[in-house]
């Protein structure tokens, strides 16, 4: 059964950080183009970070760029978000994805396979 199963959100200070964990089951994720995307109540799914599948190369939102890192553990078929300096309108439901589409990040919704989400929550 494919599936993807992300961990790690929850309530943070602005200026903390927290680590998100997207771990594959059922494939492998290095076939694949993979990435977060994240979701305001409201609005459309937004790519922040993805990684392509052909070369490694990453892309990010402007508005996480110098803050979030993502990598991917091919040993673990785990993909992480490393998030530093989180501001309030970092808030969201965050999703990982897995797709053939190597822009990824560029749609709002790309086919493939998403996981349930984790609400991160950045507030005093």
């Amino acid at each position: 059964q494919v599936q993807l199963v992300e961990s790690g959100g929850g309530l943070v200070q602005p200026g903390g950080s927290l680590r998100l964990s997207c771990t594959a089951s059922g494939f492998t994720l290095d076939d694949y183009a993979v990435g977060w995307f994240r979701q305001v109540e409201g609005k459309e799914h937004k790519g922040v970070a993805c990684l392509t599948r052909n070369d490694g190369s990453t892309y990010y939102d402007d508005s996480v760029k110098g803050r979030f890192t993502v990598s991917r553990d091919n040993a673990k078929n785990t993909l992480y978000l490393e998030m530093i300096s989180l501001k309030p309108e970092d808030t969201a439901v965050y999703y990982c994805a897995a797709s053939s589409i190597q822009d990824m990040c560029l749609q709002s919704f790309p086919a493939g396979s998403w996981g349930p989400g984790t609400q991160v929550t950045v507030s005093s």
